[in-house]
């Protein structure tokens, strides 16, 4: 366990950098005039020009640009956006606003996907399994994109059941829809994959020598198929955190809410690559982090799972 530990901190490292390096470079292509894009259509004096171009070094070349952004890195500073608010304060306020969105999610997905996932495993060919596997097929063909601002529109501004925006001190409610169209990107997924481990598991050899030891069908299903049932859902929900974190521009957009994904948006606009880097480079740590601890799971969800 050990050396599988630190095999996978050795992978995440060199992954850290090579994503940042990627955006990096994304950035520094895509950039025109990030000062006159900032700024708008508002003139801007040759004196600021030339302060704010020395200040975030944009006539260096890619390469020095992306020295001085690592050693800022190494050293825990993320920099300042072209704004001039160090990009860690801007974190700092907009994390907590997106952690609870995301969080609610994936409440919400892993709590449809699993409860609906099971019923359509235990009954397929029912009428419940074709109308979830028909539902499915439908979110799965409509883009975030699509489907935020028709949220927004049918149940927040049309029948009034949800508040159609949220602000930075969003309660639940406000949370709820919002939530509801961020986890819509893997529930279907999650769905699909629950109902199929289900089914698979269903036919297993163990399943049919507890039924024939006597034990009950809610022990049999809540103990034995569920568990096992279960280990390649928690591995989608590891990867589906990268899914929630680019559908949270889209969703925090529409809804008006100040996290990270807002945040992003606004940065790629305006062309700010200091607050596009800092941030996705937190991002990518999470990820990570996050897909290091699904993979621990494994051997807690299935003793048969070692890692050396």
């Amino acid at each position: 366990m050990f050396r599988f530990i630190v095999r996978r901190l050795l992978q995440m490292v060199l992954t850290f950098f090579g994503a940042t390096f990627v955006v990096y470079a994304l950035m520094f292509a895509v950039q025109d005039d990030p000062i006159q894009a900032l700024v708008g259509e508002r003139p801007i004096t040759d004196s600021q020009r030339t302060a704010l171009t020395a200040r975030y070094h944009l006539d260096d070349s890619f390469l020095q640009q992306y020295w001085y952004y690592v050693k800022g890195l190494l050293t825990g500073d993320l920099g300042r956006s072209l704004t001039g608010r160090k990009i860690t304060e801007m974190l700092a306020d907009a994390w907590p606003v997106t952690l609870r969105l995301s969080l609610l999610a994936i409440v919400i997905a892993a709590t449809v996907a699993i409860v609906a996932g099971v019923v359509s495993g235990i009954r397929r060919g029912s009428i419940f399994d074709n109308t979830t596997l028909f539902l499915t097929l439908v979110v799965l063909a409509m883009p975030i994109v699509v489907l935020a601002p028709l949220a927004q529109l049918v149940f927040g501004i049309k029948l009034g059941w949800f508040p159609a925006t949220a602000g930075r001190d969003a309660s639940l409610w406000q949370l709820l829809l919002p939530a509801a169209v961020l986890g819509s990107l893997v529930v279907a997924t999650e769905l699909r994959v629950t109902r199929a481990s289900v089914a698979e598991n269903l036919r297993a050899d163990y399943v049919r020598t507890a039924r024939a030891k006597g034990l009950t069908g809610k022990r049999v299903i809540g103990v034995h198929v569920l568990r096992n049932s279960l280990i390649p859902v928690i591995t989608l929900i590891g990867v589906d955190i990268g899914a929630l974190m680019s559908g949270a521009i889209i969703t925090e957009k529409v809804f008006n809410i100040p996290g990270v994904g807002f945040n992003l948006w606004r940065g790629i606009r305006t062309e700010d690559g200091p607050l596009v880097v800092g941030f996705v480079s937190v991002l990518v740590i999470v990820f990570l982090v996050v897909n290091l601890i699904v993979d621990l799971l494994y051997a807690a969800l299935d003793p048969r799972i070692r890692y050396e």
